[in-house]
């Protein structure tokens, strides 16, 4: 989205110079060595350690721990990045209290689990800062591959079939490679251009080119790349947004949060960033919080969070929600939008949201309403996958429930396409899950390949 649609109309003053840097510094702070000593040796080392179990990577927790305890950063960074090779963005993003730390034997028995997500990032940092590189490409096997999509998952997938040796395209939409976590996360969550740091780490192994604006498509199709590549693979994530299905929505000022973040991300001058004075998020999920507290953080003076069913069925976690209400974020439940109050200029000035509650398990409106004030409306709740793209000259790709279907190695309807990430069916939204998507499917490719 241009970005020049953010810096409209919405003035009003704003925060000292100095108060932009202290709001999006690093919402976790690293641990230094002293730190990182004291907190792994809180590790009991469990055998069939559950947090292990947890790791949609696998990667083996209680060794790196252990690793790092005994002084041996950099082994425990391989360790890690044997599983996954974005683990130092994981270990900034990953919503680790809902994954490894909620099952951590300290958490169950002591309510504080051992920080294991701020440990990975320790030893990954180390071995990101020396250059540390664990992996070689095996001998040029002869075979290419396409990977649509330079996101976590893409990259992870690009990375293991370089190892293996294959040549990789990456075809990149976007300026920038790295997906999400360059465009989708919010800025305190990685500072000091981290993503793009993680991009050259990784494809610094070699055999891994990146063509940037190229879109499935428009000016890249699935039936071409099919005919050019020994393998496709699919990692482009999710390019619509879900409406709101309220009257007014067309309305200015209100826009898809995903669009607020990726151009909050680029933004080389949070002061000139316009921020409504009273923001609404629509939405539960990650990114109804990032939005709701990236606003407030920018100055908004009142921001709103706004869900239709009830705390416990937020997709944030309880963390995140936590954070924004420490952050002086208001989240409300039980209510949906119905209408977008419009000014005479055509601009946002309010919505109105109608009360929800569970009835026999259905969710459905009370008839009640309540308005609030608003000059930005953020939606944040959900996004589709533009299926158009897939199609365009070639033979169609089995889809369900929006999603692409996929089996368990990856492998789509179509021969020599596999895809990973947001865009298949069981995608949820982590970072995480992706990179075990990507590699995995890369594995999958590898055996195809070799078998002929």
């Amino acid at each position: 989205m241009p970005e020049g649609r953010f810096k409209e109309g919405i003035a009003g003053e704003r925060l000292a110079a100095s108060q932009y840097a202290e709001n999006f510094s690093d919402l976790h702070p690293p641990l230094d060595h002293h730190e990182a000593l004291v907190e792994s040796d809180r590790c009991y080392f469990c055998y069939d350690a559950p947090c292990m179990q947890a790791c949609p990577t696998s990667i083996d927790i209680p060794l790196f721990i252990r690793q790092i305890s005994t002084g041996n950063p950099i082994g425990s960074a391989k360790t890690i990045f044997d599983q996954n090779i974005l683990g130092g963005m994981c270990a900034r993003v990953c919503p680790t209290e809902t994954l490894c730390e909620e099952v951590c034997v300290r958490e169950v028995a002591e309510g504080k689990p051992v920080q294991i997500g701020r440990l990975q990032r320790y030893a990954t940092d180390i071995a990101m800062a020396q250059d540390k590189q664990f992996y070689e490409r095996a001998a040029p096997t002869g075979k290419k591959i396409a990977v649509v999509g330079a996101g976590p998952a893409g990259l992870a997938a690009a990375h293991r079939l370089a190892r293996h040796g294959h040549a990789v395209t990456i075809l990149e939409a976007r300026p920038k490679a790295g997906g999400l976590n360059e465009y989708g996360i919010a800025a305190y969550k990685s500072t000091d251009d981290f993503a793009q740091a993680e991009v050259d780490y990784v494809t610094a192994i070699g055999g891994i080119d990146i063509e940037y604006g190229r879109a499935l498509g428009d000016n890249v199709h699935l039936a071409d790349l099919t005919s050019v590549y020994d393998a496709v693979f699919l990692g482009m994530g999710l390019g619509g947004v879900n409406a709101l299905r309220a009257e007014g929505e067309d309305a200015e000022g209100v826009e898809a949060a995903v669009d607020f973040i990726s151009v909050l991300r680029q933004s080389d001058d949070l002061s000139a960033l316009p921020v409504g004075r009273r923001v609404v998020v629509i939405g539960g999920g990650m990114t109804a919080i990032d939005a709701g507290v990236q606003s407030k953080l920018l100055g908004a003076d009142e921001v709103t969070i706004c869900y239709r069913r009830g705390k416990e069925h937020m997709n944030a976690s309880e963390f995140e929600q936590d954070l924004a209400a420490s952050k002086g974020v208001t989240i409300r439940h039980w209510m949906q939008p119905k209408r977008v109050v419009v000014d005479a200029g055509g601009k946002v000035a309010g919505i109105e949201l109608e009360y929800t509650a569970l009835q026999d398990g259905k969710l459905v409106g009370l008839g009640q309403t309540v308005t609030f004030p608003a000059d930005q409306v953020f939606k944040a709740i959900g996004q589709t996958l533009v299926s158009d793209a897939l199609n365009g000259g070639g033979p169609g790709i089995e889809m369900e429930a929006g999603r692409i279907r996929v089996d368990d190695e990856g492998r789509t309807s179509l021969a020599k396409v596999w895809a990973g990430g947001d865009c298949i069916l069981g995608g949820d939204d982590l970072t995480v899950s992706a990179v075990a998507q990507g590699r995995d499917a890369a594995e999958s490719i590898h055996r195809y390949l070799m078998q002929g």
